[in-house]
């Protein structure tokens, strides 16, 4: 953590917006969930390894399939998930991070709160929701 950071620090609205502890903070967060998916992907893969197919039973052989093929369809929205956090702490670098893609405006904290990686304000995010809708229906 940087010398900075305070262990306790949580951004606020009185803030200048993206102020270098804001991005700090966000940078932080970040690098530490990529580290922990990094973590758990490393131990399915150790699992995996570890594992035989070779089961007896018919139906715990399927039963160790079905859990494999859910694990694997997890560890790959989580390889998704880390190239979206990469993405995140590129922005960061090159000082983008925080503002809507479309708009320009910044996203509100409390947003990037709940979702670090998010590249959209809600208003934008619920107009391209309701444009996906819409031509979904067609």
């Amino acid at each position: 953590m940087s010398n900075t950071l305070l262990p306790d620090y949580r951004p606020s609205e009185a803030e200048e917006f993206m102020s270098p502890m804001q991005r700090e903070y966000f940078k932080h967060r970040l690098e530490n969930w990529k580290e922990e998916l990094l973590r758990e992907t490393r131990g399915t893969l150790e699992s995996l390894q570890e594992e035989s197919l070779a089961e007896p039973d018919m139906a715990d052989r399927a039963t160790l399939e079905t859990d494999r093929t859910l694990e694997l369809r997890t560890r790959d929205r989580q390889r998704k998930l880390i190239t979206k956090i990469e993405s995140a702490l590129r922005r960061i670098a090159n000082g983008t991070y925080g503002f809507c893609e479309e708009t320009k405006e910044p996203i509100s904290l409390r947003r990037l709160e709940a979702r670090p990686i998010a590249t959209l304000s809600i208003e934008a995010q619920e107009q391209h929701e309701r444009m996906e809708r819409t031509h979904r229906d067609c």
